[in-house]
């Protein structure tokens, strides 16, 4: 019987013998065989170890609460799977039972931390896995990626297992052999929480330079708008019935609103704003803050609002009228300087004697060989830029011919400016229209029309009663010059080709190729603008009047006048002053277009244009800023359509030059006048 219980005495103490020499052996050899760098954090992580579910501390290591351990982020086994690997030891090897006995243990010494406390719920909220907590947080922002409900559900699952499996009873036997397996894990999850602290490290960063780059992009008049928006918050309270009853606050807010537009002033950004205008902006928005509370109906304020934007627009309606009213009636305002110069120069042109008021070379007004251009014109600075800036472009000025036309009042002043200063080598003529015997009101129904009391009335009495724009009282309405681009083979009878300008327009280029065009047997030679959807002919005619939607297409492309090739031959051919005359009479009462001469030029010489390459003429500068520079430099003429004349202060600076560089501000009568070059850009 002694025998019997010797064996299992003697074997229970050899297991008690060699287990620790074992575990000890096995925990150190995984140590001593580990790298460097996880040979650190072991010794870092190693300050405890338990036995028989107590902890006792290594005296030669620094002390560590058990409570800082740290969970694996590993794998979880259920209460089921630790019972299947306990029962199972007893059939094993040594060795595999050691490893499976190790395993369970280690989930073991995880539930014991975690319940190490009295209350389980408190332990489980304050010692949840970092690891978790740092890549849930890494997770939120890539929540639209399809991995991350996965990747939420299983960190759920996980700490559901945790909570499970805290709650299970640990034995002591199974928790004395626990130490190795916790260690090894623990090194390879330390690594694991670095990895995850440098990725959160990084996105802050990353999160820090994103709100600089945002704070750089602000806005350069955020307070400025600020301060405009509480002074229209201001203006509701002042209005409203609730605060108007209370004395005290609207004479509160009437000086805060006297402060906030003092501050303001004409600041436009930022950085033009007082020191002090952080204060005011401050004291205003408690000063509203007292408002809102009086007044907490906002079915009010909104009301109030829609009303003040009401009125904003429709101020913004007359003021935009005024301005446009205002353009053009400085666009047709003569200025002071240019007033005074046909004066100066009519003084001196009549102190001639009669052999010095003559051009030279006038043998050559009638020579169909030559190079001859139309310019009708009562602007004198205007009409010497374009012989000016033609002939300085013309490879042969000799054969160039200019026959200016103007009015009786600035007839002795053009001809005395061409006079004393007569450019090189070319031929020049001034005519007075009124010299025009053959242009009478018998011959030309739209001279009759022009003198008609109705006509006078419509341009200058009731149409300036209904409607105040300025365009419907513009003189060159009413004016035969307007007009004469229509009698030009009446003009200059023996001539075959001439080219007309407008005098807004600067000559870039030689223009002496425009006459070798063979226009194939049409009438005028142009540049289309129908690139642009408002230069269609259904901008300029009445299409609901039969006459003009039976013989023109709405859509057909539009053209411009102001550099114009015209074959007066086939004119005289096709007859087309009598096809003008035609239209003319049709339109006695204003049906079938309004105002100017583009409309019944489109009609005259309808299917009758030969288009012409874009460069040769270039449009806009009188009016679009954004004419491109490189168009303006290929172009062989540019022209300042529009209400911005070059020699108007409201003209648009960067495009002055082209035109003020071929004029002499020094000439005496220029200086005596006061004109000076006007600044550019």
């Amino acid at each position: 019987m002694k025998m019997k219980l010797r064996k299992p005495v003697l074997f229970l103490l050899l297991v008690t013998v060699l287990a620790p020499i074992v575990l000890y052996t096995d925990t150190l050899g995984a140590y001593f065989t580990s790298p460097s760098s996880s040979r650190a954090e072991f010794v870092e992580d190693l300050s405890s170890f338990t036995f028989g579910g107590d902890v006792r501390p290594l005296n030669v290591l620094p002390q560590e609460s058990s409570t800082s351990l740290k969970e694996p982020r590993g794998d979880v086994y259920s209460e089921n799977s630790s019972h299947s690997l306990s029962n199972a030891s007893d059939t094993l090897s040594s060795d595999d039972a050691r490893k499976t006995r190790q395993l369970t243990e280690a989930e073991s010494l995880k539930h014991q931390t975690v319940t190490g406390s009295s209350n389980d719920g408190v332990e489980v909220a304050t010692n949840e896995n970092h690891i978790i907590q740092v890549t849930d947080r890494l997770r939120e922002p890539q929540q639209t990626d399809k991995d991350s409900p996965k990747l939420v559900s299983a960190g759920k699952n996980e700490s559901k297992a945790m909570e499970t499996s805290s709650k299970k009873k640990t034995s002591p036997t199974d928790s004395n052999t626990l130490d190795s397996t916790s260690t090894k894990t623990e090194i390879r999850h330390d690594k694991r929480s670095v990895q995850a602290n440098g990725r959160v490290v990084s996105e802050e960063t990353a999160r820090g330079k994103v709100e600089e780059q945002n704070a750089q992009v602000a806005p350069h008049d955020a307070r400025v708008r600020q301060l405009k928006d509480q002074l229209i918050r201001a203006k509701v309270y002042l209005s409203l019935s609730a605060t108007r009853n209370n004395a005290h606050f609207i004479r509160e807010l009437r000086l805060q609103i006297r402060e906030v537009t003092r501050t303001l002033g004409t600041a436009t950004k930022d950085s033009d704003l007082s020191r002090n205008a952080n204060d005011k902006m401050k004291a205003m928005e408690q000063t509203l803050a007292k408002g809102k509370q009086i007044q907490d109906d906002c079915a009010a304020v909104v009301k109030k609002l829609r009303a003040m934007l009401h009125s904003a627009e429709e101020q913004l309606r007359v003021n935009k009228k005024q301005t446009l009213y205002l353009t053009h009636l400085t666009a047709k305002t003569l200025p002071k300087g240019l007033h005074c110069l046909p004066l100066r120069l009519s003084t001196e042109y009549f102190k001639l004697n009669s052999s010095q008021q003559h051009f030279p070379r006038q043998e050559n007004l009638e020579d169909p060989k030559l190079y001859h251009y139309a310019l009708f014109s009562d602007n004198i600075l205007a009409a010497a830029v374009v012989v000016n800036s033609t002939v300085s472009h013309a490879k042969d000025p000799s054969k160039h011919v200019f026959h200016i036309v103007t009015d009786r009042l600035n007839f002795a002043a053009m001809r005395m400016w061409f006079l004393a200063n007569p450019p090189q080598h070319c031929t020049i003529d001034v005519q007075n229209v009124e010299e025009f015997t053959w242009l009478n009101s018998s011959y030309s129904p739209v001279l009759k029309q022009l003198s008609s009391r109705s006509m006078i009335d419509y341009y200058f009495r009731s149409r300036a009663d209904s409607d105040p724009n300025v365009k419907f009282r513009n003189p060159k309405y009413l004016s035969i010059m307007n007009h004469l681009r229509f009698y030009l083979p009446e003009i200059f009878p023996k001539l075959d080709k001439v080219l007309f300008l407008d005098d807004d327009i600067v000559v870039q280029k030689d223009l002496t190729g425009l006459w070798s065009l063979d226009l194939k047997g049409k009438v005028i030679g142009v540049v289309e603008t129908c690139g642009e959807s408002f230069h269609r002919f259904d901008r300029y005619l009445n299409f609901s009047n039969p006459l003009i939607s039976k013989n023109f297409d709405p859509r057909a492309c539009g053209w411009a006048f102001g550099m114009n090739i015209f074959d007066l031959n086939e004119w005289r051919r096709q007859n087309i002053t009598e096809v003008y005359h035609t239209w003319q009479n049709l339109n006695h009462e204003r049906q079938l277009w309004k105002l100017g001469t583009l409309p019944p030029g489109l009609i005259t010489f309808w299917k009758r244009t030969y288009a012409l390459d874009r460069s040769w003429h270039v449009l806009g500068l009188g009016y679009n800023p954004n004419v491109s520079r490189k168009d303006i430099q290929r172009a062989a003429v540019i022209h300042y359509n529009g209400n911005l004349k070059p020699w108007l202060e409201i003209s648009i600076p960067k495009f002055r030059d082209y035109w003020s560089k071929f004029i002499d501000y020094d000439k005496v009568f220029l200086r005596e006048c006061n004109i000076n070059k006007l600044g550019g850009s």
